[in-house]
């Protein structure tokens, strides 16, 4: 889903998305059924203090005076039944509590990886803030809800039925007067309820708009700092805040009169027993004792209906949230793992072919794509041979390789890896044998030996050390602060972002896969650094088909073969030593450009 999506997305109903949730979190109805029967005992106790206060009065009190025998024999049984319903009711909620929190941390996961299963362009189009607040404050407030809300919402709905059905026992008159003073609220509240659930729905879409625009606040500081917007910076996220507040209002004021429409009901219950209750005593209708118990009977009915609004409110803030989580683990990634179905790539080196491919971003409405980047690409790339894709910005060279990879699969056309097309390998056979490094080289929050590691977690020390001196950049490691323990930061932010892309480099090398993509991965070295890398990188490459979309031509200088793109179409092809013999064509003029700038 969109951002634009998500904003015309409208809510759906309570127990629709509670169905769809229990159906995709199984663990939640896992002893269900005996979670509820423990409810239903542990609520025995809360009547039984009424019905003992009953049986005392009009049984162990007489016009000559207390039969303590009585009283006593009352409050013993009372005393064990609620023993018994107590000890149930802490087995209901130790039940509650640790199937709801190993669901939901199971669903957190869930959710988690399904987010990186979606496709680049759905990351790319969706919030930031948002995907992150799907996995974490969305499913916050359902856990809030199921371990305190549900619990309640359980104990409550048992205690209701108990005590009516107790109530009904001992006057039917007066628990009819009952249900008809809260007739007219439940129709209040059930109106209310369908508002609350679009209100907390809003609520719930501005907490992602507000934690990616403090996302983008933290990542772009310097930016920021550099360009002294501090004031606009925080002006905008100033205004995300405000709109989540102003949405959480007016979900909050529609709870509080939901809450209170609750109260009303209750004052006028107790109310009309009082009167109803009196008059019936008077007519010998109802003993002093049932009556005074129905009294304690009508505060254990009233209670579970009061907290019941404000839970619902609570349910509806859950089921806003749960709802949120459970559109994205239904969206169908674009670029699919076949999994089973799938194969694993052949043996040894990788040719690759891309056969009338063709690649459109989507436009932004549904089912629609924008122009091509890329029209009927057809070419082959032998295996071990060393290609540079150059063109000019925008010309296509980074979808070139994104496709190569399969972090998107062609509008028309397939990509074959030796004979084997890309959509039926498996992405553990794909990912081991095909690696590529991408412009930004993205490092974790650990030391450099730890990021290098990410790629190879079996490999030793002495052999890390070894693929620093491999690539020649050795000295440059033991150089830094702490050597290859050097904290890289957030990101890598410790490190220049040439620094990073070394870091990146030595990562694909110590993979060691039969075909490297380098998507202009050289661009933010310094000139002398680039010249070592590229020495080094005649090793790295040798034996394995490499394909580089390169920025920096000296890349395409040193290639077996240069594969020029323009607007989306292949139009030259040949080692550099031919290409640039021809001065009128768009890579000797891309060439003369960059001999240009290096000057």
């Amino acid at each position: 889903m969109t951002a634009q999506a998500e904003n015309k997305a409208q809510p759906t109903g309570t127990f629709r998305t509670l169905r769809r949730g229990l159906a995709l979190s199984p663990e939640l109805r896992a002893g269900l059924a005996g979670t509820v029967a423990l409810a239903v005992v542990s609520m025995v106790g809360r009547v039984a203090v009424p019905v003992a206060i009953q049986q005392g009065i009009d049984k162990g009190l007489s016009a000559d005076g207390a039969d303590m025998a009585v009283i006593l024999r009352i409050v013993a049984i009372t005393v064990g039944i609620l023993a018994v319903t107590t000890t149930c009711g802490y087995f209901m909620m130790r039940r509650l509590f640790t199937v709801s929190e190993t669901a939901l941390a199971n669903l957190r996961v869930r959710a988690f990886r399904h987010i990186h299963d979606l496709s680049m362009l759905h990351q790319q189009s969706e919030r930031r803030g948002t995907l992150v607040s799907r996995v974490t404050s969305d499913i916050d407030t359902i856990t809030q809800f199921l371990q305190w809300g549900g619990v309640i919402l359980l104990v409550n709905g048992g205690q209701l039925v108990v005590t009516t059905i107790v109530m009904s026992i001992f006057s039917w008159k007066l628990t009819l007067v009952v249900l008809a003073a809260f007739l007219p609220a439940v129709l209040v509240i059930r109106a209310f309820q369908k508002r609350l659930a679009g209100a907390y729905a809003e609520s719930r879409r501005r907490i992602g708009v507000m934690l990616g625009a403090v996302s983008e606040s933290v990542v772009g500081a310097s930016v920021i700092r550099a360009y002294g917007i501090s004031e606009r910076s925080g002006a905008k996220l100033s205004e995300t805040i405000d709109d989540y507040q102003g949405a959480q209002r007016r979900a909050l004021r529609l709870s509080v009169t939901s809450f209170s429409t609750g109260e009303v009901a209750a004052a006028l219950a107790l109310a009309a027993v009082v009167v109803v209750g009196t008059l019936l005593g008077v007519d010998g209708q109802i003993s002093l004792g049932k009556l005074t118990a129905y009294l304690f009977l009508v505060t254990l009915f009233i209670q579970p209906v009061q907290i019941a609004t404000e839970v619902l409110n609570e349910m509806q803030n859950a089921t806003a949230g749960w709802s949120r989580v459970l559109d994205v683990l239904q969206l169908k990634p674009d670029v699919a793992d076949p999994a089973h179905n799938g194969v694993d790539l052949p043996d040894g080196p990788l040719d690759v072919r891309f056969d009338r491919v063709s690649f459109a971003y989507p436009s932004g409405e549904p089912g629609k794509t924008g122009p091509r980047v890329l029209h009927e690409v057809h070419l082959d790339i032998p295996a071990k041979t060393r290609v540079a894709v150059v063109g000019e910005t925008g010309s296509g060279k980074t979808t070139f390789a994104k496709l190569l990879t399969r972090l998107m699969d062609p509008t028309d056309g397939a990509v074959h890896l030796s004979g084997t097309p890309l959509t039926s390998v498996r992405f553990g056979s794909l990912r081991s044998r095909v690696v590529m490094v991408p412009q930004d080289g993205f490092l974790f929050d650990a030391s450099i030996a730890d990021n290098v590691r990410f790629a190879r977690p079996d490999l030793t020390d002495e052999q890390l050390t070894a693929a620093f001196a491999e690539l020649g950049l050795l000295d440059w490691a033991q150089g830094l602060t702490n050597g290859l323990d050097t904290q890289v930061g957030e990101r890598g932010e410790a490190l220049s972002v040439g620094e990073r892309q070394l870091v990146a480099l030595v990562r694909a090398y110590v993979a060691d896969p039969d075909l490297l993509v380098l998507d202009e991965a050289t661009s933010a070295v310094d000139p002398a650094t680039e010249v070592r890398l590229q020495r080094t990188l005649d090793a790295v490459t040798r034996g394995r088909t490499t394909v580089a979309i390169a920025h920096r031509l000296s890349t395409a200088q040193a290639a077996d073969e240069v594969i020029v793109v323009d607007r989306g179409v292949v139009v030259q092809r040949g080692p550099h030593d031919e290409l640039v013999t021809h001065p009128d064509s768009i890579y000797a003029k891309l060439y003369a450009s960059w001999l240009e700038q290096t000057r």
